[in-house]
């Protein structure tokens, strides 16, 4: 089978997660590493793959296609950047996930193992949905939002661009999540969330507004 060179943003331990997962998927090959932080880390390796600086990406508009494989939820300028130079992003579901086949998955998007995507499921760019993590039926995953680990999102749930839900977070039916919020580790969302506020506990309460994302 013919393979697709993949370039994986980040060069962090996460990434080398992301690289595991996608070396179990057929037609997929973890080619280089890129970097936005640190330019004088072109030519080095993590776990075997080189890292190429994101400045340097011109030549591979032809070849390759990229995946975001950082945690952050300000991670859309990086994509912003790799988009320009005409590189296509693909969109990865572990074989081990089940994704309906009535849901929608977006470019950009992971689905790690393990996860569970139901009936009518709208998940959108460059989201990152975490090992374990579940998807209602009908439920709107908006682009850039980051889904930690073991995550349960209800059905008929709204989640707004560039949200962070932390591990093993709960979200009931029918609620809708603001745009930039960050909901904690452990939070149980039982009514709506306002547009970037730090919500934790259970239920979960509004700590902090104003954030910035994470």
């Amino acid at each position: 089978m013919t393979e697709t060179p993949l370039l994986l943003l980040g060069t962090g331990p996460f990434t080398e997660d992301v690289a595991d997962m996608v070396a179990e998927m057929p037609g997929w090959r973890v080619d280089r590493l890129v970097d936005s932080i640190d330019p004088t880390r072109a030519g080095d390796a993590v776990a075997g793959i080189p890292i190429v600086w994101v400045d340097d990406l011109a030549g591979y508009s032809g070849s390759h296609h990229a995946l975001g494989a950082l945690g952050t939820t300000k991670r859309r300028a990086f994509v912003e950047q790799v988009e320009g130079y005409g590189i296509p992003f693909a969109t990865i579901v572990h074989p081990s996930a089940r994704v309906s086949t009535s849901a929608k998955v977006a470019e950009g998007t992971l689905v790690s193992r393990g996860c569970l995507v139901a009936a009518r499921a709208a998940i959108g760019r460059h989201v990152l949905l975490n090992r374990g993590s579940t998807i209602g039926h009908h439920t709107t995953i908006d682009d850039f939002v980051t889904v930690g680990p073991g995550v349960h999102i209800a059905s008929s749930v709204h989640v707004g661009s560039g949200t962070f839900i932390g591990i093993g977070a709960t979200i009931i039916d029918h609620v809708k999540i603001g745009a930039g919020a960050i909901i904690a580790a452990g939070a149980v969302v039982t009514g709506e969330i306002p547009e970037r506020v730090l919500v934790a506990g259970v239920p979960a309460r509004v700590l902090r507004e104003n954030v910035e994302g994470l």
